[in-house]
């Protein structure tokens, strides 16, 4: 790269994978087309030829960012994956000059960006645990949305949504969905496996990465846990027994809390925004060790969110009672609800309304939003408000059932800003390719066609997957309820030594800049002593303050030849 058709009238930039290439290239052969290459790359510059951008991000299957410019037109085209797998960051310099890239920090050396925090960032960021914007934390540095292509020319920008989730349930029987959902992830998993490299598999002890490997059959699986804790934060176990039931090598290794707080600042680094989910750390740990024997690994990335994996999505058996009174009755109980101070059932009458719209973020809610108000400083209060960000999402699904504005929700927030994003970053920081057999095209179609009733039952979330992996996996595994990736955050804040290291962040000049270095301490001093458990506000706090220092305090502009 950079890749040109045959008379350099369009030059290509790329990053991911197309797996319906070898279609789509046979289709342009039998329109014309002369290919000098066997790659997937050469599709998109033909098929940019023969169909346009607007029509040929709609044929697409795979993971991908690219851009083509157009030396005819002087436009410059791109274009990003349906579900936010591949990254892609613009910003236009004060000369007029526009800046693209998969990677923020690549935009730090080009001699006209200027670096500055964006502050309407934090707010949100407290409360999300992620950059939930379309900014980023870099001021005037934007995200290319998911299911969005751009256009620029003559200094002018516009960007479009071609494909959005359609969850329109048509009821084909359990057993008949059931088993057209086996046949479609196990051709996905044919499709994503296609590769030079040997491919190898995440492997976890959840159905999720567990039905991605059997279906795979690769020579090697990889495992992390963490040493010395309880067993729920180490799931190898259930992971060396799957691969030696299915007569695959398990690798494995345990890490360290000392380990995990030396990497942190690396990690936010290539983050290139603060990201505090703890489970990015064993990822990039995980990431490391299967980079020691491939190149390309699956994993079950995106199962949850099409399926309905998460215990949010899930309802108590005292809330399916509750929730048999009229729905006007519950949504003017939750109305008072709400303008009362908090009493003991607050929280299960705002939630058995059945309006999500009201109180459903997403999966992580770390400070309410007065809660994060209240320990930054002034400057820093001013972000977009929480339920402004979700209401507009929501906006795009009014009148749909519950679950699916919850599932809906996760598709356009959780999934790219948390889940993708920690993916990427922590893969690609070892240079290894992480493919996601679930967040495909052809998966998202069956999985649209599913009733609710199939997805979640009195049983199980995520029902009718594990059903349809049962018929691969044994039943404890596929049965098996859903741990996610267990980090002991809570327990090394703890500790006398890690603390420590918190408390310096949190009392440094810089940390001033931003918060109330009194309220954070007071946070951390509490959870020390058991007095309250503050460990995920600690954690995001840390994150934001160490990736600060990373890209504004320790910073060394790269060098590229």
């Amino acid at each position: 790269q950079p890749m040109y058709n045959e008379d350099k009238s369009l030059v290509l930039v790329y990053n991911g994978e197309i797996y319906n290439f070898q279609a789509l290239r046979e289709e342009l052969i039998a329109a014309g087309h002369t290919f000098a290459t066997h790659c997937d790359s050469e599709v998109l510059l033909h098929g940019y030829e023969q169909y346009g951008g607007r029509e040929l991000v709609k044929k697409l299957r795979g993971m991908f960012a690219f851009v083509i410019w157009d030396t005819k037109e002087k436009k410059l085209f791109g274009a990003r994956d349906m579900f936010g797998i591949k990254p892609m960051y613009y910003t236009t310099t004060k000369d007029g000059e526009f800046i693209f890239a998969s990677e923020i920090k690549s935009m730090l050396a080009h001699p006209h960006f200027e670096r500055a925090v964006n502050k309407n960032a934090l707010l949100p960021y407290l409360t999300f645990q992620y950059s939930a914007t379309e900014e980023t934390f870099f001021a005037g540095v934007y995200k290319l949305l998911p299911a969005h292509f751009f256009e620029w020319k003559d200094g002018e920008f516009v960007t479009e949504r071609y494909w959005d989730v359609d969850f329109e349930a048509k009821d084909g029987g359990f057993e008949a969905y059931s088993e057209e959902l086996d046949r479609v992830v196990h051709e996905s998993v044919e499709a994503h496996r296609i590769s030079d490299v040997p491919v190898g598999s995440f492997l976890s002890g959840g159905v999720d990465s567990s039905y991605i490997t059997a279906c795979l059959m690769p020579e090697e699986t990889f495992s992390v846990g963490f040493e010395g804790e309880h067993e729920k934060f180490n799931e190898t176990n259930e992971a060396a027994e799957l691969s030696q039931r299915l007569g695959v090598k398990n690798v494995r290794r345990m890490i360290s809390a000392d380990e995990c707080f030396e990497a942190f600042p690396t990690i936010q680094y290539h983050m290139d925004e603060p990201q505090s989910n703890p489970s990015s750390v064993p990822l990039y740990f995980l990431a490391k060790l299967a980079a020691e024997d491939v190149t390309v690994v699956l994993s079950g990335e995106g199962a949850d969110e099409i399926f309905a994996g998460y215990e949010w999505y899930d309802e108590t058996p005292m809330m399916r009672k509750y929730k048999k009174l009229p729905q006007f009755l519950r949504i003017a109980a939750a109305r008072v609800a709400r303008a009362l101070p908090y009493f003991k059932g607050h929280d299960f009458i705002i939630k058995a309304s059945g309006r999500p719209e009201d109180y459903f973020i997403g999966q992580a809610l770390v400070f309410p939003e007065r809660e994060a108000k209240a320990v930054l400083r002034d400057e820093y209060k001013n972000g977009e408000r929480v339920h402004d960000i979700t209401g507009k999402i929501y906006a795009r699904v009014k009148g749909r059932d519950e679950l699916t504005k919850k599932q809906y929700l996760d598709l356009m927030l959780w999934l790219p800003g948390d889940i993708l994003l920690k993916a990427d970053k922590m893969s690609m920081a070892h240079s290894l390719e992480l493919r996601v057999p679930f967040l495909d095209k052809e998966v998202m179609k069956m999985a649209e066609k599913i009733p609710a009733k199939y997805k979640i039952t009195k049983e199980n979330t995520k029902y009718i997957l594990r059903h349809a992996a049962n018929r691969t996996l044994p039943d404890e595994w596929a049965n098996r309820k859903k741990k996610g990736f267990p980090v002991p955050i809570r327990l090394w804040l703890r500790e006398e030594k890690y603390a420590q290291i918190v408390r310096r962040y949190f009392e440094s000049a810089f940390a001033a800049e931003f918060f109330d270095t009194d309220a954070l301490i007071r946070l951390l001093d509490d959870h020390v002593a058991g007095k309250a458990n503050n460990g995920r506000k600690i954690w995001t706090v840390f994150t934001f303050l160490v990736w600060y220092k990373r890209f504004f305090i320790d910073f060394i502009l790269p060098v590229y030849n």
